[in-house]
């Protein structure tokens, strides 16, 4: 008997020993720390609930957007919109990607050696330079179409011009709502065998073969529709602004437009797999995406903190006490230049709302991920509202219209309230409209704001 409780109590002592917790459950060990800072050039917005809607009159009498109560989860978002030289750095990473591709033809060092075979891209090697100035480089590059050509009459500088055409970012996601369908989900196989319990077998409904069928590919051509300025208004002189607005360094802080939303959709895209490469490299721990706003994101960012706000500096006006603009819109009777600028303005111009946020009021309309639909407001959750539609190419133009807000230099005072919506096609590009991302926070609010308060 006894040796038999010694032989018990060895037992227990190995047991807990090779398990470190006595028993006990403290969950897994050894979790790599994470603390997220603030991302450069955003805001932290902190979680609360707000009055989403009207809170002016309806004046057009749309009937688009009707009062309730929104909660939504903290969030980080741009200070203003993209600007032209922030978007660029989009297209010159795509540029010189395309061309990294070409030049592996003439030496390997371009991409990098550890590819694995069945992978769908190649790995570039950005530590190598191109040499941009070298004449086998050029002439390479020239016979792969990556320039404008004399040949077909394009080209009429004597400088090498890029073919925009040829900028197409490349990048996948993963469709989660498609996945969370319970028609598409998954269901374990019985084998009927014990010596078949190592390897389960399972199998997908609805036509779904595996996993693979959720995540989505997309390539789209990047470049901004620099021609929007002239196809937006007839018999208007803006070819200087189609000539020089996207490339002169004079607008480097002007914010981009002539993007749609396919493009800034793939801009967010690009944004975050461009930070996590870098934390990768270092180690460090994967960022959430970088994403557009949804439309209560946005309005709730836009309001500032303030109770039913018409504008985003809370006042009931669009003047402050000196009778000066607080925004770039079209003011009065259509005295474009009264408020400071003729058409898009420089950033950060104006003053901030109370989230430190700017221009959330005119300059350019903004893109949300959300579709437009008029009666959304009645249907949708009211715990981080979002109702959005995956539109396809042959779908019809009414499922294509996505919601923006803000207005823009050309609009009126009243789409610069903050519950004003309007929307646009997806698939279009205007020089008035622009967009910014947001990054949601991942856990709590950093504790300044209130559960139960509503703003």
């Amino acid at each position: 008997m006894k040796k038999l409780l010694i032989g018990s109590t060895v037992a227990v002592m190995l047991a807990s020993c090779g398990g470190g917790d006595n028993g006990e459950l403290i969950g897994v060990q050894n979790r790599p720390l994470w603390f997220e800072d603030d991302p450069f050039g955003m805001q932290f917005i902190p979680l609360g609930a707000f009055h989403m809607g009207p809170s002016d009159q309806d004046m057009p009498y749309s009937q688009t957007a009707h009062a309730k109560v929104v909660s939504v989860q903290s969030f980080f978002m741009d200070q203003t919109e993209i600007t032209n030289n922030e978007y660029r750095q989009f297209t010159e990473y795509v540029k010189d990607s395309i061309a990294h591709v070409a030049l592996a033809e003439l030496d390997e060092d371009h991409l990098m050696e550890e590819q694995e075979e069945d992978m769908p891209v190649q790995l570039i090697n950005w530590n190598k330079r191109i040499r941009w100035s070298d004449e086998e480089v050029y002439e390479h590059l020239k016979a792969d179409e990556f320039f404008l050509s004399y040949a077909n009459g394009e080209r009429y500088y004597r400088r090498p011009e890029v073919d925009t055409r040829r900028l197409m970012y490349e990048y996948w996601w993963i469709d989660y709502k498609m996945a969370a369908r319970k028609v598409n989900r998954f269901e374990y196989i019985e084998t009927g065998g014990r010596e078949d319990a190592s390897k389960p077998q399972w199998e997908y409904g609805n036509g779904i073969e595996n996993r693979g069928d959720f995540i989505k590919h997309e390539v789209i051509p990047i470049y901004p529709d620099t021609l929007a300025w002239v196809h937006d208004y007839t018999y208007s002189y803006n070819e200087p602004l189609t000539q020089n607005y996207y490339w002169h360094p004079a607008y480097d802080n002007y914010p981009v437009v002539g993007v749609n939303w396919k493009q800034a959709t793939a801009f967010c895209k690009w944004r975050t797999i461009y930070l996590n490469q870098y934390r990768v490299h270092r180690s460090m721990n994967l960022i959430n995406e970088y994403r557009l706003p949804t439309e209560a994101e946005w309005e709730y960012a836009s309001r500032g903190g303030q109770k039913l706000a018409s504008y985003p500096w809370g006042s009931p006006y669009i003047r402050n006490a000196m009778g000066c603009f607080l925004g770039n819109f079209k003011p009065l009777r259509g005295n474009y230049i009264d408020d400071g600028g003729l058409h898009t303005i420089i950033v950060a111009h104006y003053w901030p709302n109370g989230f430190n946020l700017y221009d959330m009021a005119g300059n350019v309309a903004e893109w949300t991920s959300n579709s437009f639909e008029e009666s959304a407001f009645n249907f949708a959750h009211d715990l981080n509202m979002d109702y959005s539609y995956l539109a396809n190419e042959d779908d019809p133009p009414a499922l294509k219209r996505k919601v923006i807000r803000g207005g823009s230099w050309k609009d009126l005072g009243y789409y610069m309230q903050t519950s004003t919506r309007t929307y646009e096609y997806q698939d279009t590009a205007k020089c008035y409209i622009g967009f910014r991302c947001v990054r949601t926070y991942l856990g709590r609010s950093k504790g300044d704001v209130n559960d139960s308060a509503v703003y």
